[in-house]
C-alpha cells in the first residue's frame, strides 16, 4: 500500500445556492488538475455554501454522490467533501469520502454551529470515522469540530485529520491557530479545505487552506483567493517522527461518549 500520498485541495469562491454551478466550476477544477492526486478534497458543502435553507437545496436523490462518482473515477482518486443531504425527513451536513471504484464512506457533522443557527436545521452525527487511503488513516471532520479537540483526540487510529469548512475571516486567528494544535497534539497531519469570498449571507470567508505536518510545520497554503493547492504526505516519515517524539506514549486515558 502506499506510504506517499498526493493530496489536492480546490479553494472556490462558491456560487450561493447554486449546486449546478458549483458542479460545473470542480468539475472543470478537478479536470485541469496535472498531477496525479490520490485524494482531492472541496471544501464544506460545496453544493450550495453554508446556507440553513435546507429544505429547499437539499440532495435527497444522490445526484451529488453520482457526480462525485462520476469524478473520482474519470480521475483515478478518492473525492471528498460535505454536501447537505436529507435522509428520512431529517438534515445532515454530510462529509462524503468516494473512491474511484465507487465505495463511499461518510461523516455526519457532529458539532453543529450554534452561532449560525445549524442545531435548528441539521441533526448531529453519532459516530466518529475514520478511513484508509492506500496506508494512510483519515480522520473525517467537518469546520466547527475544529473547537472540540477531545472529538479529534488520537487514539493511535489515524494518520491524517482532514476537515473540510466554510471559516469566516472574523475568526481566522482561530482558523490559522487551531489547524496547527491539531497537528501538533494529535501527532498527524492536517488536511484543511475552506472556501474563500463572501456567501448569500454577507459573510465573508477566509480561505487559507492549508497541509500542515505534525510538527505544526505548514507544508503547503492558499491565500485568501480561489486556487488548487498539491501536496504530500509521508507515511514513514510520520511514524519515524512519532518514535523518535513519543509524546503520544504519555497520553492521558479517557473515554468519549456520544
Amino acid at each position: 500500500m502506499k506510504k506517499i500520498i498526493t493530496v489536492a485541495i480546490i479553494q472556490p469562491d462558491l456560487h450561493w445556492e447554486d449546486p449546478g454551478a458549483n458542479l460545473s466550476l470542480f468539475e472543470r477544477e478537478i479536470m485541469d488538475i496535472r498531477e496525479e492526486p490520490d485524494l482531492i478534497v472541496l471544501p464544506e458543502t460545496f453544493t450550495t455554501g453554508f446556507t440553513m435553507n435546507v429544505e429547499d437545496h437539499a440532495d435527497g436523490e444522490g445526484k451529488t454522490v453520482a457526480w462525485m462518482r462520476e469524478m473520482a473515477g474519470n480521475k483515478g482518486c478518492t473525492i471528498a467533501g460535505s454536501v447537505i443531504i436529507r435522509e428520512k425527513q431529517k438534515y445532515f451536513n454530510r462529509l462524503l469520502w468516494v473512491e474511484p471504484a465507487g465505495k463511499g464512506v461518510h461523516y455526519d457533522k457532529r458539532h453543529l454551529f450554534r452561532m449560525g443557527r445549524e442545531q435548528l436545521h441539521f441533526s448531529p452525527g453519532k459516530q466518529r470515522v475514520v478511513v484508509a487511503l492506500g496506508a494512510f488513516r483519515f480522520l473525517l471532520q467537518v469546520c466547527y469540530d475544529l473547537r472540540f479537540p477531545v472529538f479529534a483526540r488520537n487514539r493511535g487510529d489515524y494518520d491524517a485529520i482532514l476537515y473540510v469548512a466554510n471559516w469566516p475571516t472574523a475568526r481566522q486567528p482561530v482558523w490559522e491557530t487551531l489547524l496547527t494544535a491539531r497537528a501538533i497534539e494529535n501527532q498527524a497531519y492536517v488536511i484543511a479545505a475552506n472556501r474563500c469570498g463572501t456567501d448569500g449571507e454577507g459573510m465573508d470567508n477566509c480561505g487559507l487552506s492549508r497541509v500542515i505536518d505534525p510538527k505544526g510545520n505548514i507544508k503547503a497554503r492558499l491565500d485568501d483567493q480561489p486556487g488548487v493547492l498539491v501536496s504530500s504526505l509521508d507515511l514513514e516519515e510520520l511514524q519515524s517522527f512519532c518514535k523518535n517524539f513519543p509524546a503520544h506514549e504519555d497520553a492521558d486515558d479517557f473515554q468519549l461518549r456520544l
